[in-house]
């Protein structure tokens, strides 16, 4: 049984079991998770549940994660639709934000792996200004490329030593649930896959407002800021979530 696991409340939302959480539950867990030798948790969106939908091998993966965090409303539409009234959503991002924010309070370490080298400097600078006592222990941007097996080993060797309590990864879905997997049983650590988190917190990408999420139409937003991006994501894949969404739902019905 992966760690974590134990209690778990989770709704299946078309291909991923994801879980009923809150932002203090993930916290919890999270440090549950570390403490008990590693895992990882991914942070699901429409995106993920398609990709997981459209590659079997993928969901399985997601999947076997020790936490999935519903980080879009759709998710938290399908699990109250599912009976669960105090359903919540967690952004990676808040959740990236609040988890510093605790190790800094409590003496733990983070990580950060991912992004482009600029992202990595610009988040660390905005640490020493907002948490000047939280420990950054590792911060690296892998290349742009597949890791040989001599790069990825000295990674894997770097991350141990520098042993961050909770490591945030940011290579994008699904690169980086497909590492994380990967590298579950040498690391440990927790990792969380927190995608474009990286470039919020640093500043170069500008989120959504709170308001626009609550109605479940960030997507448009960030459609507007990278249209050549995400295009296919959002206007090919969400029509698709609804159909497979509303099927699930009638299908529960009957």
């Amino acid at each position: 049984m992966n760690k974590g696991h134990e209690n778990r409340k989770r709704v299946r939302v078309v291909s991923l079991d994801v879980d009923v959480v809150t932002l203090d539950s993930v916290i919890e867990r999270c440090v549950n998770i570390a403490d008990s030798g590693g895992g990882y948790v991914c942070f699901s969106t429409v995106h993920m549940i398609m990709e997981g939908h459209d590659d079997a091998s993928f969901a399985e993966i997601v999947n076997a994660a020790d936490m999935i965090v519903p980080d879009g409303m759709p998710l938290v539409w399908m699990q109250k639709r599912s009976g669960i009234s105090d359903a919540n959503r967690v952004r990676a991002n808040d959740l990236m934000i609040e988890l510093c924010k605790f190790a800094e309070a409590k003496g733990r370490s983070v990580g950060f792996y991912g992004a482009a080298p600029e992202v990595i400097e610009d988040i660390k600078k905005r640490i020493e200004r907002e948490m000047p006592n939280l420990k950054v222990a590792y911060a690296y941007s892998p290349p742009y490329r597949a890791l040989t097996d001599e790069e990825d080993a000295e990674i894997t060797n770097n991350i141990n030593l520098a042993r961050p309590d909770f490591l945030f990864v940011g290579l994008g879905c699904p690169k980086q649930e497909l590492w994380m997997n990967a590298h579950r049983d040498r690391l440990s650590t927790v990792s969380l896959g927190v995608g474009a988190s990286f470039d919020f917190f640093a500043g170069n990408v500008r989120e959504c407002p709170p308001w626009i999420g609550r109605l479940g139409l960030e997507w448009l937003y960030r459609l507007t800021q990278e249209p050549k991006r995400l295009w296919r994501r959002y206007l090919i894949l969400n029509p698709r979530f609804m159909s497979l969404a509303a099927k699930q739902l009638l299908g529960g019905r009957k």
